[in-house]
């Protein structure tokens, strides 16, 4: 088991933390002035671990930017008297009684225990910042990671906060809020939020970060799943959670912010049984998570068996990894490499966790489930897309209102969305297209190929004509009977609404 930390605890105090927001802002502690200041070279060289870059271009510096950007960004020691002039309202005690630093009195200097980075985000109603502290990463401790160790904004989090439904609501839950990252996004559409972990740490590191944001409309509670909202129904649920399949055992570390402490993919399962109690009436919940291919049944079809019956679930696995490569990612994850003497140790307990399971496979995905229109076919779609994706949360926002449109028909009136084009591919001399596809270039960036009469169904739709007036003009250029035609059609135009590349006309 890895080591629990023995840095202090995070002490989340109001007056401290306004006054260390007042520095930071004084100090002008954001992204872009750090990054003029070391060089965009630098920056994007931390991104990939590397200090130096950063250490050489602001060796000589010692102004306020420089010693917060050292201490703060790099999680290295700074002279005392530097930080006293860099924080002059908080000051050194304060650092020190929210838990950020201690001092270390032989050398005058303040070590940090944390990390405070900024943050920015793009969201609906425009441009923004955070500052987010978490724990030391694997380059500052310049050791593994401590089993209750608080991750900071993660290529996860910024997934799941991509994908999110872009809409107003009432009352949120960001369930397993680790540093407290998805309810302050989420704090900026919804009238209160509720943030739980089982972990005491990451709750501490949320409310502090919540406090140094300015952000009053989150509350934390701690607990596992949804112990802590016990009877209690929400418009958004949002989860980033410890989904990490780990091998149970004494020598395999357990890390907290990825480890839900069950076997096999056993938590995004109780997840999805258990939310549909905790939405309310159009309520959505949304999350991360792998699911096993075990026995000879695929994944998603396991998965798909934990959903409830009468709810809207949109399922998109990005990738599938084999068992060695999902367990060498992991193992790495933590800070354990080839090199070291626990690798292999660790590399077998995964495997054969796996092999005693029969798992051939791990999928990752983004699941989607909401409490539906009542007299309306629920939506079930489980789908597999690896392209690039832009704006997910707008794209399933989309989706969701073009099924609730679908339920009452196809409208009457249809237009070709704006980013769509059409390629044609022709064989040398051939003035027929051998294939013909229609290629979206916002939302999920689907290419979907067409037949001739459904590209020229899609060309005739200009928001003018009728979708009756233009299957009829098709029906007689095709000289094919009106209905034939139709019940070809149909269930391909229904998609292709679906799917955003076909718009209800205003």
């Amino acid at each position: 088991m890895t080591a629990v930390s023995d840095t202090p605890a995070i002490t989340p105090h109001p007056l401290h933390a306004s006054a260390l927001a007042a520095d930071l802002d004084a100090a002008d502690f954001r992204s872009e002035p750090l990054r003029r200041l070391w060089g965009e070279e630098a920056d994007d060289a931390l991104g990939r671990g590397m200090r130096t870059p950063i250490l050489r271009a602001i060796e000589d510096d010692r102004s306020p930017l420089a010693t917060l950007g050292r201490f703060f960004v790099l999680g290295l020691p700074q002279p005392e008297a530097d930080m006293s002039a860099a924080l002059p309202r908080v000051g050194v005690d304060g650092v020190v009684a929210l838990g950020l630093g201690v001092r270390d009195a032989e050398v005058s200097a303040v070590r940090p225990t944390v990390l405070l980075r900024p943050q920015s985000f793009v969201d609906a109603d425009g441009i923004g910042e955070w500052w987010i502290a978490s724990d030391l990463d694997e380059v500052a401790l310049g050791s593994a990671l401590p089993a209750d160790h608080v991750l900071g904004v993660g290529g996860a989090s910024r997934t799941l906060a991509e994908l999110v439904v872009p809409q107003p609501v009432s009352r949120a839950l960001d369930l397993g809020t680790g540093c407290g990252i998805q309810a302050l996004l989420v704090s900026r559409h919804a009238g209160a939020v509720v943030a739980t972990d089982i972990s005491d740490r990451a709750l501490a590191f949320g409310e502090l970060n919540a406090l140094l944001n300015g952000v009053t409309n989150i509350e934390f509670r701690h607990g596992s799943m949804f112990e802590p909202v016990a009877g209690e129904a929400f418009d958004l649920v949002v989860s980033n959670p410890p989904f990490v399949i780990t091998p149970r055992g004494d020598d395999v570390p357990a890390y907290e912010y990825r480890d839900g402490g069950l076997v096999g993919d056993a938590l995004v399962e109780q997840f999805l049984r258990s939310v549909p109690d905790h939405l309310t009436p159009g309520g959505i919940a949304q999350l991360l998570g792998n699911w096993e291919s075990r026995g000879g049944a695929a994944g998603m079809d396991r998965m798909r068996s934990w959903i409830p019956e009468g709810l809207d679930a949109w399922v998109i696995e990005r990738e599938e990894l084999s068992p060695l490569a999902y367990a060498e990612l992991w193992i790495r994850d933590g800070g354990t490499t080839p090199r070291d003497a626990a690798f292999t140790p660790l590399l077998e307990a995964w495997l054969d966790d796996f092999a005693a399971r029969d798992v051939t496979a791990i999928g990752f995905g983004y699941v989607l489930l909401r409490r539906g229109r009542a007299d309306a076919e629920p939506l079930q779609r489980f789908e597999r897309i690896t392209q690039p994706l832009s704006q997910p949360g707008r794209a399933l926002q989309s989706g969701l209102a073009a099924h609730d449109l679908l339920a009452d028909g196809i409208p009457q009136t249809l237009f070709v969305a704006g980013d769509v084009t059409e390629a044609r591919h022709l064989m040398p001399g051939n003035d027929d297209p051998s294939v013909i596809e229609l290629r979206q270039g916002g939302g999920f960036g689907r290419t979907i190929g067409v037949d001739s009469a459904l590209a020229a169904f899609v060309g005739a739709c200009d928001g003018d004509l009728t979708v009756a007036q233009i299957v009829g003009a098709l029906a007689d250029l095709f000289e094919v009977p009106l209905a034939e035609l139709w019940a070809d059609l149909e269930p391909r135009v229904r998609q292709l609404v679906f799917d955003g590349l076909l718009l209800a006309a205003p």
